[in-house]
């Protein structure tokens, strides 16, 4: 069919107002598309990364904001001498807001000397040097400076809050660009109420080989009867329940996905019947001259293939641009979902595309096919 290309084409440009409402409309579905497949990948990229991780986050139980979790510090050198413990890293969090968000801020505080072991950081910019030497001073995730305009050495304040950029990083987890973190005794004197003693939580790292739920629960067995009754669980689990219903919601936008695909079935199979209704009399003389049925189905299939895919073309490439450079992520309780753009996701959309124009041109090029000849001509 490709030698047949010029004539699909000009075909397609006969009509352009339609042919470009129908590319326009399918972009937009394949843009939607795609937006729901990089919340879903992060979201999926989330819960793997950590599972492969032997760490426990330990919080207060009972409590689901980090605003309201509050355990003693203390309680750090108690698990430390656990066997199979390898480290315990406490950390006050703050946050902006707790509900579902766009745009969350996070900050985590931690001993500056803790941090670079605990997190997978490579700088941008700035220096290590000043932000262990200076309290108010802070690294923030690529994202957040994106989407805020930070650099290092500019100030930044949400709430009670005021920090000092002292760099910008990457990370080998894109939600972790999406934390800002700072030190763990600025942050706890850093809110209106003095926090001097306790932390949010305790991430606790373990050797290789340590069952991870087992040990959350004899964690959770030795607090029993403390101050603070503990919950202790595998970050993975812990950042799945804090997400909560946000969850249920990006599970649910699986149905938006193919609400997108049916419509830009609908959108190409319209356009392509319309085309093949207007043309009986050409694919009759095409017919005449020599064209047999199967290439006439052909040449209609095609050109439903080719509407879809330049549609889908469209959309995706705004829709990686658009992802690329917004830095955009969701998140719930201090736990972000960056939207995962990729090759993969990409080739993913064209293909579907592609595959629904060929869907959509079956029935309309079976009727062109099966034109009878005479009866047209003579109509």
């Amino acid at each position: 069919m490709i030698k047949f290309l010029p004539y699909i084409l000009k075909t397609l440009w006969r009509h352009r107002s339609r042919t470009i409402l129908t590319v326009s409309g399918s972009a937009v579905a394949l843009f939607v598309f795609c937006f729901v497949g990089a919340v879903q990948q992060g979201m999926n990229d989330l819960e793997q990364r950590q599972e492969s991780k032997q760490s426990l986050v330990m919080f207060q139980a009972n409590k689901f904001c980090p605003a309201t979790s509050h355990l003693p510090q203390d309680y750090e050198s108690k698990i430390r001498r656990l066997d199979g413990v390898r480290d315990v890293v406490p950390i006050q969090v703050f946050t902006n807001n707790c509900r579902a968000s766009l745009d969350v801020i996070v900050f985590y505080g931690l001993p500056p000397k803790k941090l670079r072991a605990a997190r997978d950081f490579q700088l941008l910019s700035g220096n290590w040097a000043d932000f262990e030497e200076h309290q108010d001073s802070a690294v923030v995730g690529r994202a957040v400076a994106s989407r805020r305009g930070l650099k290092a050495g500019d100030k930044f304040s949400i709430g009670d809050i005021t920090v000092q950029v002292a760099g910008v990083f990457s990370a080998s987890d894109p939600a972790e660009e999406n934390y800002i973190y700072s030190h763990l005794d600025f942050l706890q004197r850093g809110k209106r109420e003095d926090q001097v003693g306790t932390v949010t939580q305790h991430e606790i790292l373990l050797e290789a080989g340590i069952d991870v739920a087992a040990k959350g629960k004899q964690i959770d067995k030795l607090f029993k009867g403390g101050p603070v009754e503990t919950d202790t669980r595998p970050k993975g689990v812990f950042q799945t329940k804090s997400l909560g219903d946000l969850t249920q919601l990006i599970g649910l936008a699986h149905y938006l996905g193919y609400a997108c695909v049916g419509l830009v079935l609908a959108l190409v199979a319209t356009t392509t019947v319309m085309s093949v209704q207007d043309r009986i009399k050409e694919h009759a003389v095409l017919q005449t001259v020599g064209f047999t049925g199967q290439r006439v189905f052909g040449l209609v299939v095609s050109e439903s293939m080719l509407l879809s895919l330049a549609g889908g073309v469209l959309g995706v490439t705004a829709a990686m641009l658009v992802l690329q450079m917004s830095h955009l992520s969701v998140g719930a309780e201090a736990v972000t979902i960056a939207f995962r753009p990729s090759w993969s996701l990409a080739a993913t959309a064209v293909l579907v595309s592609g595959v629904v124009g060929v869907f959509a041109g079956l029935v309309p090029g079976w009727h062109a096919a099966r034109t009878n000849i005479v009866e047209t001509l003579r109509a």
